[in-house]
């Protein structure tokens, strides 16, 4: 255990892990059943067009899902166009600026206007008051995000949405196993997208499905993701390349096989995180404890500098370099990237809580590669680090390349 700040990693001490512990390593599933499944695809000789894994896939998702329809695609980004293309929308898409920039990309890309509303602070997912206040005359729909994992407001966005005749969809691409309303998170809003990229709890190496419980919603989406054809020769409408292949489907297929045990150790060490972190003044653990199911897939914690001694950036640089990989997701906010900051009508609204989450949370590695004794460690590092803050700050104060000089007020 370290005591010292000269005992840190960045003044020359050891790091505390030699193997760096990584947010979103993928999670590799059970090689023997993977290669069966590879073996009986290249025994077939069918690699893609909707083949048998695919749609098992689809099959076996719907029913943990609880969901009548479920189309899988080639990837999440891919997933949210496509819905949105089936949802009819056009004009304006109003999004939350705490998310993946795939979110707003997506749309972007196919000829939609993002436009920016704020979250709240307890979840961390849009805010329904900010939403309305977003809302003009080429508002078409809402596409919120179950961010970290944790449920939208999903009763009051969808008020928001009927009072102004609008669509709800959902980006769901963190929240795969988890409920909201005693219900799995995808039979909500209009449609639902959910990303299974290799970070994901549940992953196909890459892939992506849209969840929906509309029937006219589920035909267009498969029609999109074929060209919009029919059978073999007639098309019925535009559409685009966005099927998933029979080896993303076998790998997506034996990685659904273990999600039950790899939620259990997730919300493991959720708890053994709310411990460690616990007694360390400055530090939050921003994901709301729940009675309903979580794949506690990201651990997010936000940084009061005035209570903890560094601001995010700086305890970001002594956290890596004892070899805890943490994250600062999503910096710098979708509404200051490009192409959308400074460009008119992309933020209508103030974002504070926004604008101060993006400065103040960070990820902390979790899933099966790490253990309860690593986040132990971690504790200890997190607490010695707060206990030795002004002498760390004092030391690197001149060395512009380290960043720790606090951030103005």
């Amino acid at each position: 255990m370290k005591k010292h700040f000269s005992d840190l990693a960045l003044f020359g001490g050891p790091a505390s892990f030699a193997t760096p512990l990584i947010v979103g390593r993928p999670y590799m599933p059970d090689r023997t059943s993977l290669m069966r499944r590879i073996e009986s695809v290249l025994d077939s000789g069918w690699l893609s067009n909707g083949g048998p894994m695919v749609d098992e896939l689809e099959t076996k998702v719907a029913q943990r899902l609880t969901a009548k329809h479920v189309v899988a695609v080639c990837n999440g980004t891919v997933a949210l166009q496509v819905m949105a293309k089936a949802c009819g929308l056009a004009g304006e898409v109003i999004v939350p600026s705490m998310t993946f920039v795939a979110t707003p990309h997506a749309m972007q890309w196919i000829g939609l206007t993002p436009v920016f509303a704020d979250v709240t602070h307890a979840d961390h997912t849009l805010d329904p008051e900010s939403v309305e206040r977003c809302i003009t005359p080429r508002t078409s729909a809402i596409l919120a995000v179950h961010l970290w994992g944790n449920p939208c407001h999903v009763k009051q966005l969808q008020q928001v949405a009927d009072r102004n005749g609008l669509k709800l969809l959902f980006d769901a691409s963190h929240a795969f196993g988890c409920d909201c309303q005693n219900r799995p998170i995808g039979n909500f809003g209009l449609a639902e997208a959910i990303s299974f990229h290799a970070t994901k709890v549940m992953h196909a190496a890459e892939g992506g499905v849209i969840v929906t419980n509309d029937d006219t919603v589920a035909e267009r989406c498969r029609l999109m993701r074929n060209f919009g054809i029919t059978d073999l020769t007639s098309i019925d409408s535009a559409g685009t390349n966005a099927k998933m292949n029979e080896l993303c489907a076998a790998a997506g297929l034996t990685s659904l096989e273990s999600i039950d045990d790899v939620i259990q150790h997730n919300q493991q060490n959720m708890q053994a995180y709310r411990k460690a972190i616990s007694g360390v003044r400055g530090l939050r653990l921003a994901v709301p404890p729940s009675s309903e199911r979580r794949n506690s897939q990201y651990v997010v914690v936000e940084v009061n500098q005035q209570e903890f001694g560094l601001n995010r950036d700086g305890l970001l640089q002594v956290l890596r370099a004892e070899g805890v990989f943490a994250r600062s997701y999503f910096q710098p906010g979708c509404h200051n990237a490009a192409p959308y900051a400074g460009q008119a009508g992309h933020q209508p609204v103030p974002m504070p809580v926004t604008e101060r989450l993006l400065h103040n949370v960070l990820q902390l590695p979790t899933g099966p590669a790490v253990t309860k004794n690593d986040i132990r460690r971690i504790g200890q590092l997190l607490e010695t680090v707060h206990q030795h803050a002004g002498a760390v700050l004092e030391r690197v104060a001149n060395d512009d390349r380290l960043g720790l000089v606090p951030d103005a007020a």
